[in-house]
């Protein structure tokens, strides 16, 4: 079986709510954060698969078209690519907040479903978010959980916390 390594997108990924960008909704508004490249070259070099599971309610809320989201993976695929690194597959609930779908985190289905697609032992895998229900939903599915940038610390019960992604990779690599 293979280890995972799921990712949220923003927040983790790429900037959000930030001097630059507020929201992503084209590809010129998607910039990497500071060593997420190297970080995601890292779990490469691991031998983790590395996935992004990312909710974007702005589809559901007609904000964006699912084809601008493609576009804006697409940007966070060949950018990833100037460091070497590799997404080896997305996942991405489109539906709304608020709607009880079975996708949208803190629910765990896109986890699993990928999980089931790469033949991923979620023992041996981690779920890294920024938020509340990234760590929730990482729980569900059985993962180990990471908080990467201390926004929400104080309450959320992650396994483990960093400042960012490359820190947490860092730190993964010399326990390897």
């Amino acid at each position: 079986m293979n280890k995972g390594m799921f990712l949220d997108r923003d927040g983790v990924i790429n900037e959000v709510l930030s001097h630059r960008v507020k929201f992503v909704n084209r590809p010129s508004d998607f910039h990497l954060l500071n060593g997420v490249g190297e970080a995601i070259k890292l779990f490469n070099n691991m031998g983790f698969n590395v996935f992004v599971v990312t909710n974007q309610g702005g589809i559901g809320l007609r904000f964006m078209r699912e084809e601008a989201l493609a576009d804006i993976h697409n940007k966070m695929k060949a950018d990833l690519a100037a460091f070497g690194a590799v997404i080896d597959d997305i996942a991405y609930c489109p539906h709304k907040p608020h709607v009880d779908c079975p996708c949208r985190k803190p629910k765990p289905q896109m986890i699993l479903d990928l999980a089931e697609k790469h033949n991923v032992d979620l023992d041996q895998s981690y779920m890294a978010g920024d938020r509340e229900p990234d760590i929730a939903a990482g729980k569900k599915a059985g993962t180990k959980t990471v908080l990467i940038g201390g926004r929400e610390q104080d309450k959320v019960d992650a396994d483990m916390d960093f400042p960012d992604l490359f820190s947490f990779a860092d730190w993964l690599k010399k326990r390897s």
